[in-house]
């Protein structure tokens, strides 16, 4: 990660019309099939995003998940995905030195309206509810488990797919199967979603990450296929917890990888979802240095 004034706010100027402006990235429209997707070094925790950013952090996300786009269909080839390259569009060439690392092209599709979640251990809001009713999402788990426990098997634990500015909730599978409405299309985004947790959990564990869980989002192509859309597997949308301390923090709170580190320095000062939030330059440092962590021990490349 670059040491960089950290890039919150992306400015093409009139080179492509923007379609979106979401928490961390900003989409424009290079024609009616394809999208630019240019990731800002923005961060959000609970939902709301901070003043300031964490320097490189675009550029990084954009490393990842471009690097499992690449990944997982060589482990599961029935997977579609939405990336198509690295290059920037002719109006943005030559483009400024800031914007390529930042940018990938990715097809247009209709967006599925929900967060796919898969957990694989028990932690954050599902560790909430199960000690409140016992489930996770609505879905009954086995008296006993402790914060941080492997999970019996992974679970599909949907959530909606909030307007930037509002927050996600959690719904079980029956509800998020009722807003696709479709029943094809749902099992197969639940399917999909399974395998490439297991998918990646396996690849971060032969590294030393354990892969807690992590949210994915899908679109559907012209003919109906589902196709895997976003960031995928990166800091911001998953818990990457270290597989050495693991079990000896079980009952707990697992060090991490990711931006818990943010969540638990604004909860610790009473500024959990507070808007205006500006993070001090100790906490950007720190959490810039548990992302370039994550990357560089799950891709084995240097950020």
């Amino acid at each position: 990660m670059s040491s960089e004034e950290a890039l919150v706010k992306i400015d093409i100027g009139d080179k492509l019309p923007k379609v979106a402006s979401g928490k961390v990235r900003d989409l424009y429209a290079i024609d009616d099939n394809t999208l630019l997707f240019v990731a800002s070094d923005r961060i959000s925790a609970y939902d709301v995003v901070m003043e300031n950013g964490i320097p490189g952090k675009g550029a990084l996300l954009t490393s990842m998940s471009k690097f499992w786009f690449t990944y997982l269909p060589t482990i599961i080839p029935s997977l579609q995905t939405h990336y198509l390259t690295s290059s920037l569009p002719a109006p943005l060439t030559p483009a400024p030195p800031h914007l390529s690392p930042r940018a990938m092209q990715v097809r247009r599709l209709r967006i599925i309206p929900i967060e796919s979640i898969v957990r694989g251990y028990i932690t954050g809001s599902a560790w909430a509810e199960y000690t409140a009713r016992g489930t996770i999402h609505d879905i009954a788990l086995p008296t006993g488990l402790v914060q941080g426990q492997k999970l019996p098997v992974p679970l599909w634990t949907p959530s909606t797919k909030a307007e930037c500015g509002r927050k996600d909730e959690n719904i079980s599978p029956h509800a998020a199967r009722t807003i696709i409405a479709d029943d094809a299309v749902a099992a197969t985004v639940e399917q999909l979603s399974l395998a490439i947790y297991k998918a990646a959990a396996a690849r971060a564990e032969a590294r030393g990450i354990i892969l807690a869980d992590t949210k994915f989002e899908f679109g559907l192509d012209e003919r109906g296929n589902v196709v895997l859309v976003d960031e995928v597997l990166t800091p911001d949308s998953s818990r990457f917890w270290p597989r050495e301390s693991w079990e000896a923090n079980l009952g707990g709170p697992q060090p991490s990888f990711d931006k818990q580190f943010l969540r638990d320095w604004l909860t610790g000062e009473g500024l959990k979802g507070k808007e205006g939030v500006r993070v001090p330059e100790e906490i950007v440092r720190k959490t810039a240095e548990k992302y370039r962590e994550a990357y560089e021990k799950i891709t084995g490349e240097a950020a």
